[in-house]
C-alpha cells in the first residue's frame, strides 16, 4: 500500500489540529490543479476570434462569433451535471479522487482539441467534434472548482477560511493570465497568419504535460479530515440528489442568487473582454492581450487580499461591497475601455476587475460554510455551476448579441448592473456564515449570537436570530 493509500485510511485529524505544512501542501495540489482545469478552458476564449474562422468559415462577423459562443455555452450547459454527478461521487468516496479524476478529464479533452481537423478538412463534422471535446471540458470543470475549495476549505483554521480559500480564485485568475500571456507571445512571435494556420493549436496542446503535472501533485495527499470525520460517523448519511435537494433548496437557491454576479463579472471580465476590444473597439491584437495579461495578473495577486479581508470583515459586508463595486464601475469601465488605446483598455478592465475579485473570493467560501459536511460537494458544486452556465457560460454570446441587436456598445456593462442588483438583493437574505464551525447547513442549525473564532478587532456583526413563533390550533 502507497503512502498516499495509506492516509486516506489513518485516524481523521480535527481541521483545528492540521499542521501548517499539511494545510499548505493541500492548498499548492488544489491550486495548482486548478490552474491547469482553468488554463485549459480559458484558452478556449482567448483562441474565440480564430476558432470561427477555423471551424465555421462559411459565417463572417457576429454570425461566426454568435456560432463559436454557443459552443463556449454547450459547455457550460454540461458543468451542472458535472457538478450533480462529480459532487455526489466525492460525498461518497472522497474529494481527493474526484479531483485526480475531473483534472485528468480536462486534460485530455483540452488537448484533443488541439488535434481536430478543421472545417476544410471534415467539414461539418469539425464542428461537432468540437463540441463534443467542449463538452467533456464541461464536465470536468462542473465537478473541479467546488471539489477544489471544499477540499482546501475542509483544511483550514475556522478564522482563516477565506485567506486559504482565496487561493482557488487566485489560481483561476493565475489561469486565465497565463492563457492570455501564452496567446500574446504566440501573436506576436509567429504573426496572425501562422496562428490562423496551426499557432492556435499550440496553447491547447499544452494541457497534456500540465495535466499529468497537477494528476503527480495531487495523487501523493490523503483525503480531507471532515470527510473521514463523516465517513466514520454512522448516523451520517452521503445523501443522494434528491435528497440534497430537498434539504438544501433554501440556501442554493439564495447562493446562486448572489453566484450569478460572480459568473457574469469573471467572464466579462476575463473573457468576453478581448473579444469586446478586438471586434467592437477595434484594437489590434497586441495591445488587447497585453492589457488583458496585466489585469488578470494584478487580479491574481489581489485575490489573497480580499481572502484576508473576507475573513476581518466578514461575508456579507463583503457581498454587499463585491455587488457596489461591480454595479458602479461596470458602466464606466466598458465606456473608458472604448477609447482604443492601450491605456483606456487597461483602466477600463482594472475599474471592473476589483468588484469581480472579491465576488469570486468570498464565492469560494462561501461554498463550503453554507452546506453540510455530509452533501458539501453535492450542493455546492450544482449551485455553482447551475449558476456559471445560466450566468458565466452564456455571458460572451449575450453580449455579442445585445451589441449586435442594440447597436449599443455598453450594453454588456447595463447588463452587469442588473444583475449586480440582483446580487445585492440575494446578500441580504444571506446569514453571516463567518467564524461558524463547519458540519451543519444553514437549515440544519441556527447561527449563533456569539462567533468566538474572529479576531478581537473584526468587524463582523453577528447576525440576528428569528424570533420562534408559536404554533397555536384555531
Amino acid at each position: 500500500m502507497t503512502t498516499a493509500d495509506s492516509t486516506s485510511h489513518q485516524t481523521p485529524t480535527p481541521t483545528s489540529q492540521v499542521s501548517i505544512k499539511t494545510l499548505r501542501q493541500v492548498t499548492f495540489a488544489g491550486f495548482a490543479g486548478t490552474v491547469v482545469e482553468w488554463f485549459d478552458f480559458a484558452v478556449y476564449g482567448f483562441m474565440a476570434t480564430i476558432i470561427a474562422t477555423v471551424f465555421f468559415p462559411d459565417s463572417t462577423g457576429a454570425v461566426a462569433l454568435l456560432q463559436t459562443f454557443a459552443i463556449f455555452a454547450v459547455a457550460f450547459a454540461l458543468r451542472p451535471l458535472g457538478g450533480a454527478f462529480f459532487g455526489m461521487l466525492g460525498d461518497r468516496i472522497g474529494r481527493k479522487n474526484i479531483l485526480i479524476t475531473t483534472v485528468l478529464l480536462m486534460s485530455g479533452s483540452t488537448a484533443a482539441i488541439g488535434l481536430l481537423p478543421s472545417y476544410d478538412q471534415i467539414g461539418i463534422w469539425a464542428a461537432i467534434l468540437l463540441t463534443l471535446a467542449r463538452c467533456l471540458q464541461g464536465l470536468s470543470a462542473g465537478g473541479e472548482y467546488a471539489g477544489a475549495v471544499t477540499y482546501v476549505i475542509e483544511h483550514s483554521p475556522p478564522n482563516q477560511r477565506a485567506r486559504w480559500g482565496s487561493a482557488m480564485p487566485t489560481a483561476t485568475f493565475t489561469a486565465f493570465a497565463g492563457a492570455a500571456l501564452l496567446s500574446f507571445l504566440l501573436t506576436t512571435g509567429i504573426g496572425d497568419a501562422a496562428m490562423h494556420a496551426w499557432g492556435w493549436r499550440i496553447p491547447f496542446l499544452v494541457a497534456a504535460p500540465l495535466g499529468l503535472i497537477a494528476f503527480w501533485i495531487r495523487r501523493k495527499l490523503g483525503e480531507s479530515p471532515m470527510f473521514q470525520e463523516a465517513e466514520e460517523d454512522d448516523t451520517t448519511e452521503h445523501a443522494p440528489l434528491r435528497s440534497t435537494l430537498k434539504t438544501q433548496a433554501r440556501p442554493m437557491m439564495i447562493l446562486a442568487g448572489y453566484i450569478s454576479l460572480t459568473a457574469l463579472s469573471f467572464y466579462i471580465f476575463s473573457t468576453y473582454m478581448t473579444t469586446f476590444l478586438r471586434e467592437v473597439v477595434q484594437l489590434e491584437a497586441v495591445p488587447v492581450l497585453a492589457s488583458n495579461v496585466i489585469a488578470l495578473t494584478l487580479a491574481a495577486c489581489t485575490a489573497p487580499l480580499a481572502g484576508r479581508l473576507c475573513d476581518r470583515i466578514g461575508r456579507r459586508k463583503t457581498m454587499f461591497a463585491s455587488a457596489i463595486l461591480l454595479g458602479g464601475a461596470a458602466i464606466p469601465g466598458y465606456i473608458i475601455a472604448s477609447g482604443g488605446s492601450f491605456g483606456t483598455a487597461l483602466l477600463g478592465q482594472l475599474m471592473i476587475m476589483f468588484g469581480a475579485v472579491t465576488a469570486n473570493v468570498v464565492t469560494a467560501v462561501l461554498l463550503t460554510e453554507v452546506f453540510p459536511t455530509r452533501v458539501r460537494y453535492t450542493a455546492s458544486g450544482i449551485t455553482y455551476n447551475v449558476s456559471y452556465a445560466i450566468f458565466g457560460g452564456t455571458a460572451p454570446y449575450i453580449a455579442t448579441w445585445l451589441i449586435d441587436v442594440t447597436g449599443n456598445p455598453i450594453s454588456p456593462a447595463i447588463y452587469l448592473t442588473v444583475v449586480a442588483a440582483g446580487a445585492f438583493i440575494a446578500t441580504t437574505l444571506m446569514p453571516e456564515t463567518a467564524g461558524r464551525q463547519l458540519g451543519a447547513g444553514l437549515d440544519d442549525e441556527p447561527i449563533t449570537s456569539a462567533i468566538p473564532v474572529l479576531p478581537a478587532d473584526s468587524k463582523v456583526k453577528p447576525s440576528k436570530q428569528k424570533p420562534v413563533k408559536a404554533k397555536t390550533l384555531v
